[in-house]
């Protein structure tokens, strides 16, 4: 069992519709491939879409008679942030990763999270509407004008994780934020995004990554809670379907998490092999 506190990964975007469960899920799942012990926590009790695919997922398992790399998981339904807190810590003793899928609106769990994150994950699209989430642009030419309250209040957290890292050994946190969808953008919208997430990058200090691209398998995986990773249970994939686990074998290796020292052999599973 772990004897420190597990690796917190944090989803969280206040706007809705960015994948951010897909990818918290396929991300917790290729982290227990890789033999990880992991935890999750959905913290919208009335969508519970994370919670869920980890369920369809265990009902698979009974179904079919098989065994899947998967998650502790459990939803939060309090009032508190003690609970959540001692929630979190229950349902990670013992695990390498806890991850968190956050609801895509203005939450003040989800907030607590965020400040408490090893690595904050934000997937947004390639809008401005999503764009507004972390900064507000000027209209005619695209410059950054002001960071957002939230972009405020990671920035803030992470100065004082910065400070704590040295006086507690406490880790720093890693932010990054991840570009879902980008396939159905306008070219030149694009560019303004990209130059847009640079400036305000080097401002906050976010990192940015190409997330996943908009795919009717993701949906269609959900009511068995499969992932692209559960190779020898999706029957024949088509060629859309091999770029969809290429694009997140990228995303698992960019996102430069850190794995138990025990499974650092040369043996260790793949997590997307």
């Amino acid at each position: 069992m772990s004897t420190s506190a597990p690796y917190r990964i944090v989803f969280a975007n206040e706007k809705g519709g960015t994948g951010k469960s897909t990818t918290a899920v396929h991300i917790a799942v290729a982290l227990a491939y890789q033999g990880a012990k992991v935890a999750a926590i959905d913290l919208d009790p009335r969508q519970r879409t994370f919670h869920r695919y980890f369920e369809n997922r265990e009902e698979t398992e009974k179904r079919r008679e098989i065994e899947l790399p998967g998650a502790r998981f459990a939803v939060y339904e309090g009032d508190n942030t003690d609970d959540l807190d001692r929630m979190a810590e229950e349902i990670g003793q013992g695990c390498d990763f806890l991850v968190f899928d956050t609801p895509g609106r203005d939450d003040q769990f989800a907030r607590h999270v965020a400040t408490t994150a090893d690595t904050l994950v934000t997937p947004m699209n390639d809008s401005f509407v999503d764009f507004d989430l972390i900064g507000q642009v000027d209209a005619e030419t695209f410059k950054v004008k002001r960071l957002s309250f939230y972009a405020e209040l990671i920035w803030e957290t992470r100065k004082k994780r910065a400070m704590a890292t040295l006086r507690d050994q406490r880790r720093e946190m890693d932010w990054v934020v991840v570009r879902n969808r980008t396939g159905h953008v306008e070219a030149r919208n694009m560019v303004r995004i990209e130059q847009a997430l640079g400036e305000l990058s080097k401002r906050v200090g976010f990192r940015t990554l190409h997330g996943l691209s908009e795919r009717v398998i993701y949906r269609e995986l959900f009511p068995s809670g499969l992932t692209l990773l559960d190779k020898g249970h999706l029957g024949e994939l088509g060629t859309s379907h091999l770029v969809a686990r290429q694009e997140l074998r990228s995303l698992v290796g960019a996102l430069n998490l850190p794995m138990p020292e025990r499974l650092a052999q040369p043996a260790k599973r793949s997590a997307v092999g």
